[in-house]
């Protein structure tokens, strides 16, 4: 990857993020697409009224008026309350509404499974979107939802939802006993099934992600156990097992385990594979991060198929890796610049999605560019048209997506998908610039899911040949101390102090309480007697 992007862009995630939950919270919409949300009312699972998110705009089987209005996803409606959460949108209370109360029907105990899933009911399962039959979409809400949980703790019932969803995650895991060679998992019966879907043995990162974060809140040793069971089932794998979204969330496991209970995982393999993608005939071959410029736009650092097409990436893909990586690098800070000119690329890149920030003749239906004020983007981004329409032979990148493929008669309009942009208050609450161009203040707090989290945690990357100074605004009296250099590069900070970033590396700085004592143990340091500090 370019160390920086020549056609770098940074947008203001947070205000994107904030834009977006306006747009589509909003009962009322009086934009062209009309409401994006609905209330179901037929009570799955829990006796409550919960709401429906349109997966695309326009999408023929959603809605009010459509099969019940049960059809909705999870992972829509869950990346969009964690997203807000994330920025600072209280959506306990909005507009009379607890919507993190609201998505408990997702909680599948009318067919016994007692997971998240990623619809309220196996009766809408076949509509589309992965229901008891793809794992990956039977995990990753798990995931979503304990994050969710800890940004909105204490809502009712909440806990005991996670406590059923570890014991079933625990009991899966047991029986799995290190061989994960299955397509999905059946939570209910307790058995794996396979089908036309590739084995997904990367669902062990997702295992073993949720797991950790059930030991984190719990304390409970049995959820430890088997969540390093799960990450030694994926370090188990002779290759890449890269599909969609889970192998990222073990990296993150592999590392904080390292780091404090002593664990020697190779965190770089999985890195490794994460990045460089699946290259097996029996797995989601060609799932990895792309690598590349598309026409006049760097797209590097983007998630999805390397392979298809010459290459088509995706926007919800590309943003959830920010939410395990950049909280890694406090637990292996050896990998802090790697990280941080990754996120460089692919936060710049990410703006490609949105039809207000890509070029006209780079878009599949220019014609729609303005219909949502341009808080939806497009699904993906292809290094070629796969329609065949005539007017993008030879043009690349194509903004573009895959609703009008998913049902017959779905509009031009499904393109444009809420289900991709609203995780988007992940790259909001983690991505901020300073003072220079191109070196990012990356908060690696933000994501960082049931941890201690005492002092705030910065990753700073500067793809520049030559040294940087960038202003760093301190909280209150301080000492910054870069794990990376393991040094200060500033004592005593009152207000504002210009901090140098070495050229083409990254500090990783902790904000410190301005005195705080340092000193060793092992591998790590400890800030006032207290408080571990890892480094490498």
């Amino acid at each position: 990857m370019p160390d920086m992007p020549e056609s770098y862009e940074m947008l203001d995630w947070k205000g994107k993020a904030k834009k977006f939950d306006a747009y589509v919270f909003d009962w009322h919409n009086q934009g062209k697409t009309g409401p994006l949300i609905w209330k179901d009312d037929v009570r799955r699972n829990v006796n409550q009224t919960t709401f429906g998110l349109y997966t695309a705009i326009g999408d023929i089987r959603q809605g009010p008026m459509h099969n019940g209005g049960e059809f909705h996803e999870s992972l829509n409606s869950l990346a969009a309350l964690l997203g807000a959460g994330l920025v600072g949108i209280d959506k306990t209370n909005q507009d009379g509404y607890n919507y993190v109360k609201m998505v408990q029907n997702f909680f599948n105990s009318d067919n016994g499974w007692n997971i998240i899933m990623n619809n309220t009911n196996p009766q809408v399962a076949n509509l589309g979107g992965g229901y008891g039959r793809d794992w990956w979409y039977d995990v990753l809400p798990n995931a979503l939802y304990y994050a969710m949980s800890d940004v909105f703790p204490n809502v009712e019932g909440s806990e005991q939802i996670m406590r059923q969803i570890a014991e079933k995650f625990t009991q899966a895991d047991s029986v799995l006993n290190g061989n994960y060679d299955y397509s999905y998992f059946d939570y209910g019966k307790l058995c794996g099934g396979r089908n036309h879907i590739p084995y997904q043995q990367d669902a062990a990162g997702g295992h073993a992600y949720v797991l950790l974060s059930a030991y984190k809140k719990f304390g409970d040793k049995r959820y430890l156990q088997h969540s390093e069971s799960a990450i030694e089932a994926l370090l188990g794998q002779k290759e890449s097992r890269f599909y969609e979204a889970l192998l990222p969330l073990g990296v993150y496991v592999a590392a904080y385990l390292n780091a404090t209970e002593g664990k020697h995982y190779d965190t770089h393999k999985l890195l490794d594979w994460v990045f460089d993608g699946c290259m097996s005939d029996s797995g989601r071959k060609g799932w990895g991060i792309i690598v590349g410029k598309w026409g006049k736009y760097d797209v590097s650092g983007l998630q999805g198929n390397i392979l298809d097409g010459g290459g088509y990436a995706f926007l919800m893909n590309s943003i959830k890796p920010a939410w395990p990586f950049v909280s890694m690098v406090k637990y292996e800070p050896q990998f802090a610049t790697a990280i941080g000119k990754w996120m460089l690329n692919n936060a710049s890149a990410c703006r490609l999605f949105f039809p207000g920030n890509i070029d006209l003749k780079n878009q599949w239906a220019p014609e729609f560019r303005d219909l949502t004020d341009n808080n939806i983007a497009y699904e993906g981004l292809r290094k070629a048209d796969d329609y065949g329409k005539e007017s993008l032979k030879g043009v690349s990148p194509v903004a573009i997506g895959d609703g009008p493929k998913w049902i017959e008669g779905n509009p031009t309009t499904s393109m444009f998908s809420v289900y991709s942009t609203s995780p988007i208050g992940i790259l909001g609450a983690i991505v901020d610039t300073t003072d220079v161009r191109g070196i990012l203040k990356l908060d690696c707090n933000a994501t960082d899911f049931f941890s201690v989290r005492p002092y705030p945690v910065y990753l700073f990357y500067n793809p520049y040949s030559d040294n940087k100074y960038v202003t760093y605004h301190a909280h209150g009296k301080c000492d910054l101390y870069d794990v990376v250099g393991q040094c200060y590069v500033a004592e005593n900070v009152a207000k504002d102090r210009k901090i140098m970033i070495p050229a083409k590396k990254a500090r990783l700085i902790y904000e410190l309480p301005a005195g705080t004592r340092l000193s060793r143990k092992g591998n790590s340091i400890v800030a006032n007697k207290k408080y571990t500090i890892f480094y490498k």
